[in-house]
This record gives structure tokens, sequence and C-alpha cells, in this order.
């Protein structure tokens, strides 16, 4: 292999180990100005896309341990990877899809997992991870909240009474 293409692998090569995800999708009919958008789309979501060739991809990508990827690169792909969240980069996708029928989200992974386009989009419909730790500590934070309530529910039961009798007599 050519000292050139030895570098890119060995970059993409980084970029899979640096990234707890992947996805790889097909830009086939995407032009420069869409594509540079998907970029600043994604960049805001933590990620970054990288188009690949995927002789080189499927080297770095046996090279980072991903394993065989032969029968699944086909055509034009480029690769979403970053260090953050794969719903959110997978929503930026969706989202951008839907509104020029491109990218086709082919596959991707997830910790060394390997996730299939509409296990991609099922990510995509979670809530960021924001939210959903709102949610959690809004759950875990509820029973706290009941108890101390319940503990001060008799005392001011008690105040009131007292108080009554203060205001009557």
């Amino acid at each position: 292999m050519r000292a050139e293409k030895t570098n890119i692998t060995a970059e993409y090569k980084t970029r899979l180990n640096n990234s707890p995800f992947f996805v790889v999708v097909d830009y086939k009919g995407l032009k420069v100005g869409p594509i540079t958008e998907l970029r600043k789309r994604l960049a805001k979501a933590g990620a970054e896309l990288h188009v690949v060739k995927n002789s080189i991809f499927r080297i770095a990508a046996k090279e980072a341990g991903v394993g065989e990827l032969n029968g699944a690169l086909t055509g034009q792909i480029a690769v979403v990877t970053g260090p953050k969240d794969i719903s959110a980069a997978a929503k930026v996708i969706k989202t951008f899809a839907a509104e020029f029928d491109k990218p086709k989200i082919k596959f991707g992974y997830l910790n060394n997992k390997r996730l299939e386009g509409e296990q991609l989009k099922a990510l995509a419909d979670l809530p960021s991870m924001d939210v959903l730790r709102g949610k959690l500590l809004g759950l875990l934070n509820t029973p706290a909240t009941r108890l101390v309530q319940l503990l001060n529910t008799p005392a001011s039961q008690l105040a009131r009474v007292l108080q009554a009798k203060v205001d009557k007599g």
C-alpha cells in the first residue's frame, strides 16, 4: 500500500478507536453544499462526517477491531463518528435525510455492536442524553420531595390547630 493510503488508513483507525460509535451512510447524489450543511449540523451535535474510500475504510475498521465489513461497504460512503452521543448524530442524519432525501443510513456500530439502519433510526427518535438525565434526576428527586412533604404534614397540621386555638382564645 502506498504511503498516502497508509497514513489515511491510520487516521481512520484513530478516529474509530476514539469514537464509541460510527455510522456509515450512502451519500450518492448529495452535492457539496448540502454535505457542508450536514457537516455543520453534525458538528453542533458533537459528530463529524468524512467521505472515505470503501477499501481504505474496510482496512481501518479491521485494524480497529471492528471486524470484516466486506459486503457492507458498497457505493459512495461517508462515515459519521464522534466522542459523544450516537442518538444525537443519528437524529441529525435522519432529519437531514427527511429534508434532502439523502443520505441513506446503511449501518453503524456502537461499542463494537453492529446496528442496522432501522435500529439507528429508532435511536434517532430517543430524547437526547441531557433530556434523559433530567428525567432521571426528576425521578430520583420525587421520592425525597414526597418524603419531606409527608414528614412536614403532621407538624404543619399541629401548628394550624394551635394557631386556631390561639385565634379563638
